[in-house]
């Protein structure tokens, strides 16, 4: 576990947290803040997080508020390929704007690095420039546009990071 500090949203008050790793055990508050966090057609289904958390090839991290609450999390799934694949990231809609996608994705990246991955890839919509203009910030670059990617029809982009020599400094 790690203590997180990360800035102030419109509340203005700052957080504390900790980072720690999401297990089975977390399965139901997981899905519960999925549902939260993705619109319907985006969320997960209950089963598939309960397969991927108990994929061995998985990396996978939560952060709890200071009540013991989960409030942000991350999943990457190391492929056969090799490369570290990030499925799923969310923070709870009252805990954006204060970090927290930043740090849940670096502690992804160092956990694939721990296991030798050295390229990282992850899909997000075209309008979702929020998460789009993180993922940049952070050294990913779009490689190509997928047609009607989303169940809904909306189409994503494909972004890839090489994370070799990468330093953490969260």
């Amino acid at each position: 576990m790690k203590i997180v500090r990360a800035s102030t949203n419109n509340s203005g008050l700052p957080f504390k947290g900790t980072l720690c790793p999401l297990t089975l055990m977390d399965l139901n508050e997981l899905w519960l803040l999925d549902l939260r966090v993705f619109t319907e057609g985006e969320a997960y289904e209950r089963d598939t997080f309960r397969q991927l958390l108990a994929n061995p090839k998985i990396v996978a991290r939560q952060i709890r508020n200071t009540e013991g609450k989960m409030i942000a999390f991350a999943i990457g799934l190391i492929e056969e390929d090799g490369v570290g694949h990030i499925t799923t990231i969310g923070v709870a809609p009252e805990h954006r704007r204060r970090s927290l996608a930043r740090i849940m994705l670096l502690s992804i990246e160092q956990g694939f690095a721990i296991r030798g991955v050295t390229t990282v890839r992850l899909e997000v919509r075209t309008d979702n420039m929020g998460a789009r203009q993180l993922y940049e910030q952070l050294g990913y670059t779009i490689t190509q546009r997928m047609r009607r990617y989303y169940s809904t029809g909306d189409d994503g982009y494909l972004m890839v990071k090489a994370i070799n020599g990468v330093s953490w400094g969260f």
